[in-house]
């Protein structure tokens, strides 16, 4: 599977992670993907592809791509035999600007791109990506059509800095500091982040705190899951465990098996590292 990376220019590195071109056959037909401090475009160029965000919530169907707001939970993503496309990996706050509607009306409901951008922007934006000069192309004209789309949005200032003291915390920080040190109430705060990123900032805060401590597990080796949990900040391990269920859905001692089948099945490959065997 071909996997291109591209940080963009300024500004929209202060929103944005990465560019990203991805092409090839899925290691698997079903991947989970946990939730995490990150926004995500796609732009689909191949056959469509499913999400399923919760059990409670109908199995969609995204042929044009989709734009997921920051989730709260486990999304299930079914792959054709081939995929083919080009996204955005957007910081928590990155979506916003872009976003027609208050992130928080998206939370755990992906939407296609048709939805928010509407239908003749989304056919000419795939056209064009579709029939670009390779990867480095595509993400080019990807990035110019996010810069054109810019826009001033209320409040982003606010957040965005808040959410990067979380970021530099790992989530370890006292939600009643950060609105003291803005000097905002609780509410105010809260009202913006559900707004901007979807979620309040504890919800935030509790995302960064358990991807970082997942992304320290190494699943190679054995696993003190007391000690993880005592060194990332949790009350006790019973603690650590049920925020690790609510959060991907698998228990850590589950989620270290699955890690390891796709270490074994599939070495070395692009979607390593956080995506999840579903199937």
């Amino acid at each position: 599977m071909e996997y291109v990376s591209q940080v963009p220019r300024a500004p929209l590195d202060g929103l944005i992670d990465d560019l990203y071109y991805l092409e090839g056959e899925a290691p698997y037909a079903r991947l989970t993907l946990p939730p995490a401090p990150s926004a995500l475009l796609i732009v689909n160029l191949g056959a469509p592809f499913r999400i399923r965000a919760g059990t409670d919530i109908e199995t969609g169907e995204y042929a044009d791509g989709c734009v997921i707001t920051m989730p709260t939970r486990a999304l299930d993503f079914g792959y054709p035999p081939r995929t083919r496309s080009v996204g955005v990996h957007f910081k928590p706050w990155g979506l916003a600007p872009f976003l027609p509607m208050p992130a928080a009306e998206l939370c755990d409901r992906p939407v296609t791109v048709e939805q928010v951008w509407g239908r003749p922007a989304a056919a000419e934006l795939r056209d064009r990506l579709g029939t670009a000069d390779g990867p480095h192309e595509m993400l080019s004209l990807l990035e110019h059509e996010l810069r054109r789309r810019l826009r001033e949005t209320a409040g982003l200032g606010l957040v965005r800095h808040t959410s990067s003291v979380i970021e530099a915390t790992s989530g370890a920080v006292a939600i009643g500091d950060l609105t003291g040190a803005a000097g905002v109430s609780s509410t105010h705060l809260a009202h913006r982040f559900k707004q901007l990123v979807g979620v309040t900032p504890k919800r935030l805060a509790r995302t960064y705190r358990l991807t970082a401590t997942v992304f320290t597990i190494d699943p190679a080796g054995p696993v003190d899951w007391g000690e993880l949990a005592a060194g990332a900040g949790y009350f006790d391990q019973a603690h650590f465990g049920h925020e690790f269920r609510e959060f991907t859905g698998l228990t850590p001692t589950r989620y270290l098996e699955v890690r390891r089948r796709f270490l074994r099945e599939h070495p070395g490959h692009a979607l390593d590292g956080w995506p999840l065997p579903a199937d």
